[in-house]
């Protein structure tokens, strides 16, 4: 068996090797998949460590996107892009980085939920490794207009201006903000994406419901109890509400691409996920 895992902190929480190991089952792939909790001083050390067991390959979670990109020997164009990694390809002596971010949380809102984003107006926020991941992916489904807003506004405008060129490239208008300002940035939202810790902290909604538009989709890229809070805003506010589960196992379905060379059955897992959770 080839040996992956998830690294993170905290990692107790995680369905990524239920998904993993479901789908090297359906694929037939050897692939062994657990989750290791890293101090958070310990990162480099511990993707040592399992590199000289063998370690063919890992996900990493919050808080360790950044650094994970920086220990690269060779990133996708989409690591370069975000500046931050969720998926690590060892190589022998090669770290390979790539971010599968925004590509899950994409195919699960245009396949799972149904939902085309070119034209839409999208506000985005929170410009840490998470939005930074999934900026880009959105900015090529050619939105009309992408809002980026964080708790630093400065950060925000960072992130923006790493991806100027490709959001003038697509035709799509990309500002970026403070949180204080994303209500009066633009009339509402068709899709509002929460990819900032406040859920994973438990505190509240960073936004005002005014930034919803009725009917709009509003995601967090959350899932379980941790999300449940932001659900229930949306819907409260007259929006569509979806968590994360979809993007986790969309972008799972994309690192086992990157490992294996095999594209596995991301919609069934999916759906036995969401079956397995209800039950549970």
């Amino acid at each position: 068996m080839d040996n992956y895992c998830l690294m993170g902190n905290p990692v107790e929480h995680s369905k990524s090797p239920w998904i993993q190991n479901r789908f090297a089952e359906l694929s037939g792939e050897p692939v062994h998949y657990d989750k290791r909790l890293v101090p958070l001083d310990g990162f480099a050390a511990a993707l040592q460590a399992f590199r000289d067991q063998g370690g063919k390959g890992c996900n990493v979670t919050v808080p360790f996107k950044l650094q994970a990109a920086a220990l690269a020997t060779e990133a996708s164009p989409r690591v370069a892009l975000a500046g931050a990694c969720n998926t690590l390809r060892l190589d022998g002596d090669q770290i390979l980085a790539d971010n599968t971010d925004g590509v899950g949380l994409i195919n699960d809102i245009t396949r799972n939920a149904g939902v085309a984003l070119a034209g839409r107006d999208v506000l985005l926020i929170g410009a840490g490794g998470a939005g930074a991941g999934v900026l880009g992916p959105l900015l090529e489904q050619r939105p009309r207009r992408v809002v980026l807003a964080n708790r630093t506004a400065s950060r925000a405008q960072e992130v923006a201006a790493r991806h100027a060129a490709l959001a003038a490239q697509q035709g799509v208008e990309l500002l970026a903000c403070g949180l204080q300002d994303a209500a009066v940035t633009e009339a509402g939202f068709d899709l509002v994406i929460n990819a900032s810790s406040s859920s994973l902290k438990g505190a509240g909604v960073p936004v005002p419901a005014s930034v919803l538009r009725p009917g709009a989709l509003a995601c967090d890229l959350m899932y379980g109890p941790a999300a449940q809070g932001f659900m229930d805003w949306a819907a409260a506010h007259g929006a569509v509400p979806r968590d994360g589960l979809g993007m986790l196992v969309e972008q799972a379905a994309e690192a086992f691409r990157i490992w294996r060379g095999v594209r596995p059955p991301s919609a069934a897992v999916l759906a036995e996920l969401r079956e397995k959770l209800a039950a549970a």
